[in-house]
């Protein structure tokens, strides 16, 4: 006999790690958050390289509480954007990290994307 999945596992056991490594693509960022969101998914996303461009652009505050947000501090750094830490909507200090953090999103989760 073969056994069937427990659907007593709630939908909130997923979880989905996007990692942001270019400034393109901001729309299916927010559109794929958003709908694994709406689906009961835990989602981190982490901003590298180019990608953290896209954390000053005013559409990043449509993910606030969807999402756990991680942003290199070096690529922050490294593409000009010191000082501009406060432009970024829903992050702490905290969530300005190093690339051991993306490491650990993405061992927790239990989905990967790319951009």
């Amino acid at each position: 006999m073969v056994s069937s999945p427990d659907k007593s596992v709630s939908a909130a056991t997923g979880s989905l790690a996007i990692l942001v490594c270019t400034d393109e693509h901001l729309d299916h960022v927010v559109n794929i958050t958003a709908a694994a969101f709406a689906k009961g998914k835990k989602v981190s996303l982490f901003f590298t390289g180019k990608g953290v461009l896209l954390t000053v652009n005013p559409k990043l505050k449509t993910l606030v509480g969807k999402a756990e947000l991680n942003i290199c501090d070096t690529s922050f750094r490294a593409n000009g954007l010191h000082g501009r830490e406060h432009e970024v909507p829903g992050v702490t200090r905290e969530s300005f990290s190093t690339q051991t953090r993306n490491a650990q999103m993405l061992e927790q989760a239990d989905r990967h994307l790319v951009f």
